[in-house]
């Protein structure tokens, strides 16, 4: 899915907005904010769902990827031709259906929630080089 055209990235229309912020679980860790000029939900720093333009995306384990776009739904692609490795768009319409967009959703935090956090960590817990002293 790339809806960009002309240059700049796609904005969610009210509707799709206030649909995807329906969508977000009130689960601990969970935080929403701006990526890719439109909105994403996070969880322990990780982005397991958003909107782009008014496709909404995805991250789900290669299972629910093949499944998501036998059902009509295709890479995430916010630059064309580079999809975004492990993130997958719905079907077009999933606002009419928001109980299974929901279920993906909730499937795509579940399966988030699993990955390492990407939290600030202090530079020694990152693997963080230090700086040589010469004496």
């Amino acid at each position: 899915m790339s809806p960009m055209t002309g240059g700049g990235m796609p904005r969610p229309s009210p509707a799709a907005l206030a649909a995807f912020q329906a969508l977000v679980p009130e689960a601990a860790g969970v935080t929403t904010r701006p990526m890719f000029g439109n909105q994403a939900a996070f969880v322990q720093g990780n982005m397991f769902a958003g909107l782009f333009g008014d496709a909404l995306f995805v991250r789900v384990d290669d299972e629910g990827r093949d499944w998501l776009l036998t059902a009509g739904g295709s890479a995430f692609e916010p630059m064309p031709g580079r999809p975004m490795r492990g993130y997958t768009c719905l079907a077009p319409g999933w606002q009419a259906t928001p109980e299974v967009a929901g279920e993906w959703v909730s499937r795509a935090l579940a399966y988030t929630s699993g990955l390492p956090s990407k939290l600030e960590a202090p530079a020694r817990e990152r693997g963080g080089s230090r700086l040589l002293r010469s004496r």
